[in-house]
């Protein structure tokens, strides 16, 4: 549990980063996206597309319509898009109850085909909802419109719904998917929240959560929440995390602006799409403080750390940098140095919190595309590089290229993909996956493209698909919220590597 939920009277954390569907905001046209999407796969419209910036929402807004949908739309949710054409229609046919042993792509599509027009039969609707679809490889996104052409004479036997970044736009601007495109009925964009829209949004996500005091965030600290997070949610929460557990480790229930201030000077997301032309002015003792008084607070409750917590100027090179000679910062702003993160295989003493806030003495959750946060520099040339992954992640990485390399012809449970520039996610949930699953059976592997690097989570190897299956099923409530499934590691093998050669 949050530590300072106590102090503020929550029943639970306002501001978590995971898509929790109870905190779903209808605001900033949220609610009427949900309800045209809604309307659209139960009037049977084919091809839908939402797209929108890392951490407007759109994972949050695929699970709430997975929820919303009537009992007589059949959900198949695939939050792996870096699949191959045969393995997405293995996927989609599993997840079906369809058998794919030894099939081949003719007989998986005939399958298929079959299975949905018996479904059609018993008035039944069938919608895939494909997360992260920008980073499909062209070939399985082809793919998606040959699948709409699966139809009776009157409906589309299969309903597409595409989540995904800006990217997907150009991609499907590209003249070889020009059909594709043609076929899309509806297209959704969900965008920053409004600046008016940010208090409101804070005060639901507080009150969600068992919250039923005056309002917390005073006008200048939103002002201060509003610009750094640039009205993107996932960035709102993580900096309205940082500013409560400030005010608390100050013992106050008066949220000021320093306490803002100091919860962007530490989290120190850096900003992509534009500079702000009025830089936060950072007060470094309070920050210097809070950092203090943070560092501290996030030690409690877990087993004693290796070496306390420390307060360092970090110069502007400990931060990400966005381009090959970012300039130098004027002057050093402090950060807070959380000790080494635990390797993988031993989380079970980390609790959940701690690994999630101070997993590792890198920046906690950098934006899609860094640029410096020091003064501003020149525009690259070329995409900027991800930032460096902590030991845990790259020992674990390590271990799925020697999982792969020595297993042969077998398969996998994947658990999950997510952005592998969201590095204290990516850690916390292997925290929380190394609770329910041997720490040694949870393997990494790299997947997305340069401009948008992703990684997987693999759990074991298994001889056969109906092995992989019973460990998949016997799976606890809290892996399968991505939908898992079984995956054949010859195919991911040859993704891996050629992941790699690009």
């Amino acid at each position: 549990m949050t530590i300072y939920l106590e102090h503020f009277g929550l029943r639970e954390a306002p501001f978590r980063i995971t898509p929790h569907t109870e905190f779903f905001f209808s605001g900033a046209n949220r609610g009427a996206t949900l309800e045209a999407l809604l309307y659209a796969i139960t009037a049977g419209e084919g091809l839908v597309k939402v797209t929108g910036e890392v951490g407007s929402g759109k994972t949050m807004l695929c699970r709430v319509l997975m929820e919303r949908l009537p009992a007589t739309v059949e959900t198949i949710y695939l939050a792996v898009p870096s699949l191959s054409r045969d393995e997405m229609l293995a996927a989609i046919a599993g997840d079906l109850g369809i058998d794919t042993t030894g099939a081949n792509t003719t007989k998986l599509v005939r399958s298929l085909q079959e299975k949905l027009i018996e479904m059609h039969a018993n008035g039944k609707q069938v919608v895939a909802l494909i997360d992260e679809a920008h980073a499909m490889p062209l070939a399985t996104l082809e793919e998606i419109r040959l699948l709409s052409n699966l139809e009776t004479n009157k409906e589309k036997l299969l309903q597409v719904v595409l989540f995904g970044q800006p990217e997907l736009d150009e991609h499907l601007s590209l003249p070889n998917m020009r059909q594709l495109k043609e076929r899309i009925t509806h297209a959704f964009t969900l965008g920053p929240l409004p600046p008016t829209d940010v208090k409101d949004y804070l005060g639901f996500r507080l009150r969600a959560a068992g919250y039923h005091g005056p309002d917390l965030f005073g006008q200048e600290a939103l002002s201060i929440i509003t610009e750094a997070s640039e009205g993107l949610t996932r960035r709102i929460n993580i900096y309205a995390d940082k500013t409560l557990l400030a005010a608390f480790a100050a013992g106050t229930h008066t949220v000021t602006a320093d306490h803002a201030r100091a919860a962007v000077s530490d989290t120190r997301i850096v900003l992509a799409r534009k500079n702000s032309q009025r830089p936060l002015a950072i007060a470094a003792g309070v920050a210097l403080a809070a950092g203090v008084a943070i560092g501290f607070l996030l030690g409690k409750g877990s087993d004693p750390p290796s070496a306390p917590p420390a307060v360092a100027a970090a110069p502007a090179s400990k931060a990400v940098e966005a381009a090959p000679s970012p300039a130098p910062a004027p002057a050093p702003a402090p950060t807070i140095v959380a000790p080494p993160a635990k390797p993988v295989p031993a989380p079970t003493t980390q609790p959940a919190p701690q690994a999630r806030v101070a997993a590792a003495p890198a920046p906690v959750p950098v934006a899609s595309k860094p640029v410096s946060s020091s003064s501003p520099a020149p525009a690259p040339t070329t995409p900027a590089a991800a930032p460096p992954l902590s030991d845990a992640i790259n020992a674990r990485l390590a271990a799925g290229r020697e999982m792969l390399a020595a297993s042969g012809s077998r398969y996998g449970v994947q658990l999950m993909v997510t952005d592998a520039r969201e590095r204290a996610y990516l850690e916390s949930y292997l925290v929380e996956a190394a609770r329910a699953l041997n720490p040694d059976s949870i393997y990494l592997f790299p997947a997305g493209t340069r401009d948008s690097p992703r990684i997987g989570v693999i759990h074991a190897s298994y001889a056969d698909r109906n092995e992989a299956t019973v460990a998949l099923n016997a799976l606890p409530p809290a892996l399968k919220q991505f939908r898992p499934y079984v995956r054949p590691l010859d195919g991911l093998r040859e993704d891996v590597a050629r992941h790699e050669r690009k």
